[in-house]
């Protein structure tokens, strides 16, 4: 029979004693502990007992003096400004993407000019034979680098091979859904497989000092297959995104232990692989020389970057009778539905008899809610079939009120769009001033400031 363990409470403070005092300790009050039914103490509870039988663990201090771990640039500086300046030694990458978005292509590229540039890599796919990778970097012009290639699935035998020697500088797993651990049961690719394998793999990595990267599948929303703990599991979480009909190609930081989440790389596929795009803005805009009704640029930001694209409207009147239609591609459908509400209740403009298509040019996706002017200037010019000046960029946030509230980084779009060539800003009037800080550099932009999108439509119809 268990023998039930006695413990005394303190009735003031709530700390607990073993046996029975006249002052309590910590709060120093007098008969104040009470006896109380403990926890029965059976030989299970006993055995597993948390408190004792482990190992101690060393604690430091948080201002210790210790070295930090080093970046190791990838020579690719789009992927590098999305990690942060390179990989960190230690660390875990999850890589995600669509079928044939250029996943294993970047990463062959990355690790190719890590080992022409002396660090060791290996690189280890699962899907594919060692032939075909070798084929693929012949292609890319990259046959020469001293990667090391294996075709593997086993998460053992991959793990037995690399602690043999020095451990690589960068493990390249392609694709984790492939990866099989012996510990348990179960075919590759299930949620207690891909987790179990990332585990040992990101044990290993940590141990040894190895950057892994891990490419892992996508669902058919788009998020990455598996369970949801892998993502918590990886320092780092990337997102290859694109169209396969356009050719650009961004990778976006979605979780990054080491750097920021708004930085983006933006690629463009080439015959000979994936290109570096310097200056995104050039891929998004439509060069012209006059302007066309229903088209804005707008200056959008990804981190520390501004990109130049254009949003493109179409409105159509309908008969009396008929349903309308909102078509968006690129652009929150519910944010749309909001910008005509307000140009409806507050500016006094009728668009329920009308069909409206937003598009953003480029395939580009907007999540800036600094876009709410550019939508509403280019759905005030295909309504009225007014063009806006191709010079002249727009950007705010438009409030249910009306009002047009001003946005971050706002000498940053300015810049950007004087670097291009624009030279007037349509901005609400709290942006206005900050213009003064973008003149001085090349390309200055005059900036025009309204306290009110009626005030801003009355501007584009000339009233």
């Amino acid at each position: 029979m268990a023998k039930p363990q006695k413990r005394y409470v303190c009735q003031a403070c709530g700390s607990v004693a073993s046996r029975w005092q006249g002052q309590c300790t910590d709060c120093s009050e007098w008969n104040t502990l009470v006896e109380e039914a403990g926890a029965v103490v059976t030989p299970f509870a006993a055995k597993h007992h948390l408190q004792t039988g482990g190992r101690s663990i060393q604690l430091t201090a948080l201002d210790a003096e210790v070295s930090l771990p080093e970046r190791m640039p990838t020579g690719i500086a789009e992927f590098d400004r999305a990690l942060g300046r390179g990989f960190v030694e230690g660390s875990a990458t999850l890589i995600g993407g669509d079928p044939g978005i250029g996943k294993s292509t970047l990463l062959l590229q990355a690790a190719a000019k890590m080992a022409l540039a002396g660090h060791s890599v290996a690189y280890v796919s699962g899907e594919e034979a060692a032939d075909q990778v070798r084929l693929r970097a012949r292609r890319l012009g990259l046959g020469n680098a001293p990667v090391q290639l294996a075709a593997a699935s086993s998460t053992r035998d991959i793990l037995t091979t690399l602690s043999t020697g020095a451990p690589p500088a960068l493990l390249v797993i392609d694709s984790i859904q492939t990866m099989h651990s012996d510990l348990i049961e179960g075919a590759p690719g299930t949620v207690s497989q891909v987790r179990a394998s990332s585990q040992e793999l990101i044990r290993f990595a940590k141990e040894r000092g190895t950057a892994l990267v891990l490419v892992g599948h996508v669902t058919k929303d788009g998020s990455i297959a598996g369970p949801r703990v892998l993502e918590h599991m990886v320092d780092t979480v990337l997102a290859f995104e694109g169209e396969r009909s356009h050719q650009y190609r961004i990778l976006r930081s979605v979780k990054n232990r080491f750097g920021g989440t708004d930085e983006i790389g933006v690629f463009s596929m080439q015959t000979e692989g994936l290109a570096e795009v310097a200056n995104p803005s050039a891929l998004f805009l439509t060069h012209r020389e006059e302007g066309v009704t229903g088209a804005t640029v707008f200056p959008a930001l990804e981190g520390t970057r501004p990109v130049l694209v254009e949003i493109q409207a179409l409105v159509v009147r309908l008969a009396s009778g008929a349903t309308p239609r909102r078509a968006v591609v690129g652009w929150d459908s519910g944010r749309l539905a909001m910008i005509l509400a307000v140009l409806e209740a507050r500016c006094g403009l009728s668009f329920s008899t009308c069909e409206v298509y937003l598009n953003i040019a480029g395939g580009y996706r907007v999540q800036d809610p600094a876009a709410d002017m550019a939508v509403a200037a280019a759905l005030v010019s295909a309504l009225s079939e007014r063009p806006i000046p191709p010079e002249s960029v727009a950007f705010g946030e438009v409030a249910l009120s009306g009002e047009l509230r001003p946005v971050a980084h706002a000498p940053l779009r300015l810049k950007e769009a004087g670097k291009l060539g624009f030279e007037r800003a349509l901005v609400p009037v709290g942006v206005a001033k900050d213009a003064d800080r973008a003149k001085g550099h090349e390309g200055a932009v005059t900036a025009t400031g309204f306290r009110t999108l009626g005030q801003f439509v009355d501007h584009l119809l000339g009233r």
